[in-house]
């Protein structure tokens, strides 16, 4: 995962993941515009395992996070350096997700990203839906759909670790390690989706583990 090179900027072709636009409105009687993208909803899914109570999280490579530790001065260059750069700065800690890109149920989406991901064989009706919620609401304004699901030991698979060229590392933490985590001043490496997701299973799952 933390073995990167060749990294260099370039124009953006025709993408199926990511569209930019411009949205030209007049609002209380003044022109405007708003520059956007154009992204696929998804899904998110809390994966708690209840045989070692441990969270389930996904840690993999994210460019985003990487190109926003490059100073603003080392951007402008034709390509970036990696030792001065490393890899495991822009590696993120997450929830089990995935994009909506396939016409089926969101639940049937969740499942396979579970699975896919986590490597953890769930049915549909252990996932319970905890609510849907915008997502990057200055540039794309996309719908995400949180899910949480227990599983046991007994529920692993041999899959797991992503599709196709991902390169995704399953990580587990107690409960305590969570707490950890959410008192930490930062910077994390996870989404406010993640700390969503962990804040509401310390409020609405965890107390019955904690014993």
């Amino acid at each position: 995962m933390e073995d990167l090179k060749d990294v260099y900027f370039s124009p953006l072709p025709d993408s199926p993941y990511v569209k930019p636009f411009r949205l030209n409105y007049t609002q209380n009687g003044a022109a405007k515009s708003w520059d956007l993208l154009q992204v696929h909803d998804s899904v998110a899914i809390i994966v708690f395992n209840v045989s070692r109570k441990v969270m389930v999280f996904v840690k993999q490579f994210r460019p985003a996070i990487y190109y926003n530790c490059v100073s603003v001065e080392d951007r402008k260059q034709n390509s970036i350096d990696t030792k001065k750069y490393p890899a495991s700065l822009g590696i993120a800690l997450e929830m089990c997700a995935g994009i909506v890109d396939k016409n089926m149920p969101l639940d049937q989406i969740a499942r396979e990203e579970v699975l896919e991901e986590c490597g953890y064989n769930v049915q549909i009706k252990d996932l319970e839906r905890v609510m849907s919620y915008r997502s990057g609401v200055g540039v794309q304004g996309s719908l995400q759909t949180l899910y949480y699901c227990e599983v046991t030991d007994d529920m692993k698979t041999e899959q797991g670790g992503g599709v196709d060229d991902e390169i995704i590392e399953v990580v587990e933490k107690t409960i305590p390690e969570i707490d950890a985590m959410l008192a930490s001043s930062g910077p994390l490496n996870s989404p406010p989706s993640c700390l969503f997701a962990l804040m509401w299973f310390l409020a609405n799952k965890a107390p019955k583990y904690r014993k």
